[in-house]
């Protein structure tokens, strides 16, 4: 019976350890992600694992030279339980899998540790150090902040790094 275990890669070497299981006719699935880095004023946009150092293979243990895997380029070792591998629980890849989006990245909402209506105080850009009330998460890692600017409120998209808790 095939399921699904997990292998456990060097850094950065999932694609590498990937590559290899697969010329073995293992059948592989690396679960990938768009990650977004800033550096210098610069934005790039790149696919990484959504586990890093992490993979998933599938094997029939009992017809598959499984041992195989953990002499693998690239791979630290196969998740084990003693001598044997332990399986994930049915479904796990194939939720993973249906939650791809295009171009077979998984898409992760970004998480914001502020509520609706609470204060937060602007750490960068032209309106740095007012104070607003949060009202929401928008786009492309945009928040969204009510400020009361010249005795009117005032709805601004503000970059979610330049905002954090008013104390």
């Amino acid at each position: 019976m095939i399921n699904w275990y997990v292998v456990y890669t060097r850094h950065g070497a999932e694609k590498l350890a990937e590559g290899h299981l697969t010329r073995q006719g293992f059948k592989t699935y690396l679960p990938l992600c768009r990650k977004t880095t800033r550096h210098a004023r610069r934005v790039a946009h790149a696919s990484k694992p959504l586990f890093p150092r992490y993979l998933f293979v599938a094997i029939d243990v009992s017809r598959q030279r499984w041992r195989s895997i953990n002499g693998t380029f690239g791979v630290s070792c196969l998740v084990s339980m003693g001598n044997q591998p332990q399986a994930l629980p049915n479904g796990v890849v194939d939720e993973l899998k249906a939650r791809e989006a295009g171009r077979g990245l998984i898409e992760i909402s970004p998480e914001t540790r502020f509520k609706a209506g609470e204060t937060v105080r602007l750490t960068g850009g032209a309106l740095i150090d007012q104070v607003g009330l949060f009202q929401k998460l928008g786009e492309k890692d945009r928040v969204s902040v009510l400020l009361d600017m010249l005795g009117r409120k005032l709805e601004v998209q503000v970059p979610l790094q330049s905002v954090c808790a008013y104390t």
